[in-house]
């Protein structure tokens, strides 16, 4: 693992693949060359791109990826696929769509396995994240599954989050379920070349207008991630601008209104350097991947402890009607304890 880690710093490729197959599955010694990398981290952008199947998303991340590497920037993608419910791998969609991208240098593509995790993101993901921070890439993009209304995890992810619609795919009021349109720093409309694109940017407007606390200031701060209550600024300390996502218009096949998007990007990071906002987010991530990893390592600690039998025989007991789940948990946390 000493010898990847000094390769994967070294920009060898190679060893960046490997270290990532590693990290997904959790290999022996990968929690040291983790360690090992962490001090190289913090210097890329890490991005992320949600919303419902069928809007685009591989092919917008690609015109964004082709878009950086305009501007000279280097570009890590984690494409998070759906598990094979046979092999349990990803089934590379993802990187099918964006095979343009592979001869490119400056660009590297990684498929990753959600394996049964919910909110749209594999169980490395952030891990993956920080490997490809390490190697040295100015720009992450982490594209999500696809899940629709769940996807919200990417905002305890990516420093910018893009929420993208499309139009044809169902009633405008799917725009304003809870948990998507919240966690938007920047709003895209794909396939804008297709009917209905207008209806689909008035309604995300109209929702935005009505309910986002940039526009309500009765509501919760939104500080481009987290939606959380601040207290009020003191007498003779200003309070600073809230953010309001931009609707943008995109054909990503075209590549018509990426540049736009890019600017929005770089804009919601001006805005998020201007009022020392970086450091607060990083802070509510890192406390929410903490809470996260002590309940699976509790978790895991726990099923050691209990005895398989202990076990069968308690779920056997609730399907018997004898106990309820609840109170079976219960028992079990006393008798570990």
């Amino acid at each position: 693992m000493n010898e990847l880690v000094e390769a994967l710093l070294s920009g060898n490729r190679r060893a960046l693949a490997r270290m990532l197959t590693a990290v997904e599955n959790e290999r022996e010694g990968v929690q040291e060359a983790l360690a090992a990398l962490f001090p190289h981290t913090g210097a890329a952008q890490v991005i992320g791109v949600t919303g419902a199947p069928g809007t685009g998303k591989s092919t917008l991340v690609g015109a964004l990826a082709r878009g950086y590497r305009r501007r000279g920037q280097t570009v890590g993608i984690l494409a998070i696929d759906p598990t094979s419910p046979f092999t349990g791998g990803a089934i590379l969609g993802d990187r099918i769509r964006m095979s343009e991208l592979a001869g490119d240098s400056g660009v590297f593509i990684r498929s990753m396995a959600t394996r049964g995790q919910l909110g749209g993101l594999a169980r490395a993901t952030a891990d993956a994240v920080r490997v490809l921070d390490a190697a040295g890439f100015q720009i992450v993009i982490v594209e999500t599954v696809g899940a629709g209304q769940s996807e919200v995890d990417i905002a305890q992810t990516a420093q910018t989050t893009l929420v993208v619609e499309a139009p044809g795919l169902g009633d405008d009021v799917q725009a304003i379920k809870a948990g998507i349109l919240e966690i938007a720093d920047i709003l895209v409309v794909n396939k804008a070349d297709k009917p209905g694109a207008e209806n689909t940017v008035r309604a995300l407007k109209a929702m935005l207008e009505l309910g986002h606390p940039a526009a309500r200031h009765d509501m919760p701060r939104h500080h481009g991630q987290l939606l959380q209550r601040q207290p009020e600024p003191e007498a003779g300390q200003a309070s600073h601008e809230l953010w309001m996502p931009p609707v943008i218009r995109t054909v990503a096949t075209t590549g018509d209104g990426i540049d736009d998007v890019i600017e929005a990007i770089d804009e919601h990071r001006r805005y998020l350097e201007r009022d020392n906002l970086l450091a607060r987010i990083e802070r509510r991530r890192l406390e929410a991947e903490l809470h996260h990893r002590l309940r699976e390592a509790l978790i895991a600690r726990l099923l050691e402890s209990v005895p398989e039998q202990a076990l069968s025989a308690m779920i056997e007991r609730i399907q018997a009607r004898q106990i309820t789940p609840h109170h079976a948990v219960n028992k079990l946390l006393d008798e570990a304890g």
